[in-house]
C-alpha cells in the first residue's frame, strides 16, 4: 500500500496539475490586459478574480480523482506566490494601489513562502497551511481585482474601490496573524522532520 502511494504521488502530468499549470499561462494574458490600457482593466480584473476564485479547484480534483501528487503539493502554493506577487507588482506600475499597501501585501506573502522553504531546506516537515492563511490569500485575491476595478473606465467604480478598502482590512489582519502562527509552528516542523528523518535508514 505504502509503495502504491508513493508512486502514486511521484506522478508528474495529472488532471489537477493541468488546471494549475492553466491558472499559470493565465497570468501573462493579465499582465498584456493591464499593460494594453486603462480601458482593459475590467476585462483584466476579473480574469484575475477568476483566477484567484479558482484557486481550490485543484485541490478538490486531486482529492475527487484521487490524483494528490508530490509535484502538485509543491507546484500550487508555488503558483499562488506567483500569482499574486506577479499582480500586485503589476497592479503598483499601472498605479492602481498604493505602493506602502503593496508592500505590506509583499512582505507577507515573501516571509510565508520563504519561509516554507527554509524549514524545508533545514529537514523540517512540510507545514499545513493554517486556516488564517487561506482567508488572508482570499482577502488578497478579491482585494486587488477591486482595486483595479475602483480605476476602470466604468461609470461605477467608486463602488468597488471603497469596497477594496473595507477588504484591505481584513486582509492585512488575516494575513499577519497567519505569519505569527506558523512562525510558531516552525520550531515543531523542523523538531518532527528531523526526527523523521532520523527514524528513517536510509536506502540501501
Amino acid at each position: 500500500m505504502a509503495a502504491g502511494r508513493r508512486t502514486g504521488e511521484d506522478r508528474i502530468l495529472t488532471v489537477p496539475t493541468a488546471f494549475t499549470l492553466l491558472r499559470l499561462a493565465c497570468i501573462p494574458v493579465f499582465v498584456v490586459l493591464l499593460a494594453a490600457g486603462r480601458q482593459h482593466w475590467f476585462t483584466a480584473a476579473l480574469l484575475l478574480g477568476a483566477i484567484g476564485a479558482t484557486d481550490w479547484v485543484d485541490g478538490q480534483l486531486a482529492r475527487r480523482l484521487n490524483q494528490v501528487s508530490t509535484f502538485g503539493k509543491v507546484l500550487d502554493p508555488l503558483a499562488d506566490r506567483l500569482l499574486l506577487v506577479v499582480s500586485v507588482l503589476s497592479i503598483i506600475a499601472v498605479g492602481a494601489v498604493p505602493v506602502w499597501l503593496a508592500v505590506l501585501f509583499l512582505t507577507r506573502e515573501v516571509l510565508v513562502a520563504g519561509g516554507f522553504l527554509v524549514v524545508v531546506a533545514l529537514g523540517g516537515k512540510r507545514m499545513d497551511v493554517v486556516w488564517a492563511g487561506k482567508a488572508g490569500t482570499f482577502g488578497l485575491m478579491t482585494t486587488l481585482p477591486l482595486f483595479l476595478l475602483g480605476h476602470a473606465e466604468v461609470s461605477w467604480h467608486r463602488v468597488p474601490e471603497i469596497l477594496a478598502w473595507v477588504s484591505t482590512v481584513g486582509t492585512l489582519a488575516f494575513g499577519w496573524y497567519a505569519v505569527v502562527v506558523y512562525a510558531r509552528a516552525v520550531p515543531r516542523a523542523l523538531a518532527e522532520g528531523r526526527a523523521r528523518h532520523r527514524a528513517d535508514p536510509p536506502a540501501g
